[in-house]
């Protein structure tokens, strides 16, 4: 049975999102239509914290381990196919002698990789993959069928296997500007008002309405 009734239903996280490991702003949401997948059993993979492995063990009380967490921001989306890999199966060293995980040696094999940080207002593009431990910028579009395994810039789009840089969205003043400005943490109404500027391909002018409009009303 489809998770989605059609292409163009998308979910939004907050109201799907149960793992503690998780953290979701506003607005971002997964389309996940074409890979029949839940979002936190199948986009998200090895990542403790769901039901299924809070009944089989506590790795955090049992090993003392300190999990990653997947942070996301506002207004991020997250296409059909994208797999997100996390912290569950970390216990593969390259430079043992082995990369077998035996039993007995789980619990000291575990190596966190650090939280994933998907920034808000990123386009993660159809089957793409997020390697554990990597930040994604504000603005960043991750290509279709891409791999990440290194950190993204703020407004970049990248691409391929490795993901590799394509071409900056925009200026590095825009750019500075956007960073400045971070309508995505603006309120929900203060977005609707700025609608129209944020669907168009002007910065200076959504830049001249935070300073004119947004910032004198936080100054009255």
């Amino acid at each position: 049975m489809k998770q989605f009734n059609n292409w163009s239903e998308t979910k939004l996280l907050k109201d799907i999102v149960t793992n503690p490991l998780i953290e979701v702003g506003n607005g971002s949401y997964y389309s996940g239509y074409y890979a029949n997948q839940d979002f936190e059993d199948g986009c998200v993979r090895y990542l403790w914290g769901d039901k299924k492995t809070k009944n089989l063990f506590n790795p955090i009380e049992e090993f003392g381990w300190t999990l990653d967490k997947l942070i996301i921001g506002n207004y991020v989306c997250i296409a059909a196919g994208v797999t997100i890999l996390m912290g569950g199966n970390h216990n593969h060293h390259p430079d043992w002698i082995t990369v077998y995980p035996f039993e007995n040696q789980v619990m000291d094999s575990y190596a966190p990789k650090g939280n994933t940080i998907i920034k808000s207002d990123a386009w993660i593009g159809m089957n793409a993959m997020i390697m554990p431990g990597v930040t994604i910028g504000e603005g960043a579009i991750i290509a279709a069928g891409s791999i990440v395994t290194k950190d993204i810039p703020p407004y970049t789009i990248v691409g391929g296997n490795p993901a590799r840089i394509i071409k900056e969205r925009f200026s590095e003043k825009e750019v500075q500007q956007l960073l400045e400005i971070r309508w995505f943490d603006w309120t929900s109404e203060q977005i609707k008002k700025a609608e129209p500027l944020l669907m168009s391909a002007s910065i200076e002018e959504l830049y001249l309405y935070y300073q004119e409009v947004l910032l004198k009303d936080t100054l009255l």
